[in-house]
């Protein structure tokens, strides 16, 4: 039985493309498919005699995808010894087997080639689907030990800080909310990379921190795919990042207005700061620029700012994918 098994495992593992079979495996096969031909051959005779050739088609066909090259040309050669020296029926005329035979063989060259190009092809795109599985399976251990390296350096900071400013109450609870606050928004981020979340949960994960009264959302429950909301949270921070430090939120009467709405696929989010200090010079773009410009491009979107009096003015639109529920 465990032979059995062993010799099925290599048959299918060699059928499928993923090794190549052994020689004995390989001539046994080839000897089987060799034989049908040979039976279909002899039924066919009753009917069509000078089918001398043509049944060894598929015989070469199935021997090259399974056993390659070698083993498709020395069925090949089988076959066409077979159908020239065994006779069935009222065989052809000598010089019609010889054109018969001729033409069996260009065929089955075309054949081998064929198979075996395939086969090729095949393993070549399996190995690459391996390749890319191992370093997918990589990039997640990295990433998820980066996380929980991350964690614990938060962590060590928020412990230290505690430490420091354990006499200054009010400067602690400011600084303590901000940090968990950050917190929060890795883990989201940490589960949005494997599910997906709802763009309102992610909203108050980046500006809960600022205080609920700085801000208002406006609109509809809306789960976003892992990728997009990745891609989303990473904005919000940097717009919450820049608000903090220019914007709406670094003023007392700083206010802020969060909207969006969906049509058809596509999602519109419109980010309104008001009463925040005046803008006077705007600087050379940096990483948070490049980022908000970039970081909807893979889902057709567009990121327009407007710097108004009023405070700033962005313009989020993208294409929800398809996969969202």
């Amino acid at each position: 039985m465990v032979a059995m098994a062993k010799w099925a495992e290599e048959f299918r593992r060699g059928w499928q493309g993923i090794a190549q079979p052994s020689l004995l495996l390989g001539a046994g096969f080839a000897a089987f498919c060799l034989v049908l031909a040979t039976a279909a051959r002899w039924g066919l005779s009753l009917i069509r005699p000078e089918l001398a050739f043509a049944p060894y088609f598929p015989a070469v066909l199935f021997a090259t995808a399974f056993g390659g090259f070698r083993i498709g040309l020395t069925t090949a050669a089988v076959g066409g010894l077979l159908g020239a020296a065994v006779a069935f029926g009222d065989a052809p005329h000598d010089s019609a087997r010889v054109l018969l035979l001729l033409i069996y063989v260009m065929v089955s060259l075309l054949i081998i080639w064929g198979a075996d190009h395939y086969r090729s092809i095949a393993s070549h795109h399996r190995e690459i689907s391996r390749r890319l599985t191992e370093e997918e399976t990589y990039r997640k251990l990295v990433v998820d030990e980066l996380q929980h390296r991350l964690k614990n350096k938060l962590s060590t900071i928020h412990a230290v800080l505690h430490q420091v400013l354990h006499n200054q109450p009010q400067v602690w609870s400011s600084i303590d909310a901000r940090l968990r606050a950050l917190s929060a928004t890795d883990d989201l981020i940490a589960r949005a990379d494997g599910s997906g979340c709802d763009i309102r949960e992610l909203l108050l994960s980046e500006l809960g921190p600022y205080g609920h009264v700085r801000f208002t959302l406006d609109g509809e429950s809306l789960f976003l795919p892992a990728k997009l909301a990745v891609s989303l949270a990473l904005i919000f921070h940097e717009l919450a990042t820049n608000a903090g430090k220019y914007g709406a939120f670094s003023a007392s009467r700083g206010l802020l207005q969060v909207s969006w709405s969906v049509n058809d696929d596509r999602l519109t989010i419109v980010w309104d700061e008001n009463e925040g200090p005046p803008i006077d010079a705007i600087g050379e773009p940096g990483f948070g620029t490049k980022l908000l410009n970039s970081a909807l491009r893979p889902f057709d979107g567009t990121t327009e700012i407007a710097f108004l009096r009023s405070g700033v003015h962005c313009t989020l639109k993208c294409r929800i994918p398809r996969d969202a529920p």
